[in-house]
């Protein structure tokens, strides 16, 4: 059996919904691996952020989930930056089939399609 892989996934609280779909789908692959999230609700602090990027530099590669909401969220684009400062593998995901608001955070980044062979894809490429 291949050795587990820890894969942070930064996403807008608005896109929980499809955080939750990403989590439940692992759970049908036979890949191992473990998401992380630092979801939160309350303002960032400097603790929240050294935690975060301390739960980064662990993993093994980030997954960001893009939509519109991204553009807006604050957490996610400090997580996504901090992914990229670690230079950590990282991999947008199109959170909706019809929303394509590429966030400046991640201009020449890569973004695929929701598919989990793309993910699985990424996943065993750590």
């Amino acid at each position: 059996m291949a050795d587990k892989k820890t894969v942070f996934i930064a996403f807008a609280i608005e896109d929980k919904t499809q955080r939750d779909f990403l989590v439940g789908q692992s759970w049908n692959s036979k890949t191992p691996l473990e998401f992380i999230d630092m979801s939160v609700k309350e303002p960032y602090d400097k603790d929240w952020k050294e935690r975060v990027r301390t739960r980064i530099r662990r993993s093994h590669g980030v997954i960001a989930l893009i939509s519109k909401d991204t553009v807006n969220s604050s957490g996610q684009k400090w997580e996504i930056n901090c992914a990229i400062e670690e230079k950590k593998p990282l991999l947008g995901v199109w959170a909706n089939k019809t929303d394509r608001t590429n966030p400046v955070v991640m201009s020449g980044k890569k973004i695929v399609e929701w598919s989990w062979d793309a993910i699985e894809g990424f996943i065993a490429s750590l």
